[in-house]
């Protein structure tokens, strides 16, 4: 894996800008913004949040399990985090090579096990199972050899495993 300490820096500070400072910064921001230019202007806001420590009490109190709801249903509920994650495994090579190396050995487990069972019965293996097998070898072979970690190799396989479905 090669290792790139400026991009991995410039990552790092992207993941910690936008996950942690730019979140409280942003709510903070939104919190002081929507009391001191709205609610203080509108005497019927003001009596219902006095003060701005009892506005952020309401907000958070209403706030966080809506927000922690609508998150629920982002990841559970929509199809909008399977796509996001079809992409991510799409765009990252390291997840293409995981994800088809597991099909590789789903496959090739299944198969050891059909010629375990045939041998366990005291069955003689068929020239059918052996082709398939051979088969099975020769495409994985042929696709190890030409692959390559940043290639296009696995995702025209992926693509190609998507159409079969």
């Amino acid at each position: 894996m090669v290792k790139n300490t400026a991009f991995r820096s410039w990552y790092y500070f992207r993941m910690g800008w936008s996950t942690y400072f730019a979140f409280v910064f942003a709510a903070v921001n939104t919190l002081t913004v929507t009391y001191f230019l709205a609610i203080e202007n509108y005497p019927i806001l003001k009596e219902v949040f006095p003060t701005f420590a009892i506005y952020i009490i309401i907000l958070a109190g209403i706030g966080i399990p809506l927000l922690t709801f609508i998150g629920y249903v982002h990841f559970k509920r929509t199809p909008s985090y399977r796509s996001e994650s079809a992409i991510n495994y799409e765009s990252n090579p390291f997840g293409r090579r995981l994800f088809l190396n597991s099909e590789f050995i789903l496959e090739i487990n299944q198969k050891l096990i059909t010629l375990l069972l045939k041998m366990q019965k005291g069955e003689k293996i068929d020239d059918e199972t052996l082709e398939q097998m051979q088969k099975t070898q020769v495409e994985i072979s042929k696709h190890v050899e030409n692959r390559t970690i940043f290639g296009k190799e696995d995702l025209d396989l992926i693509k190609k495993l998507q159409e079969n479905e």
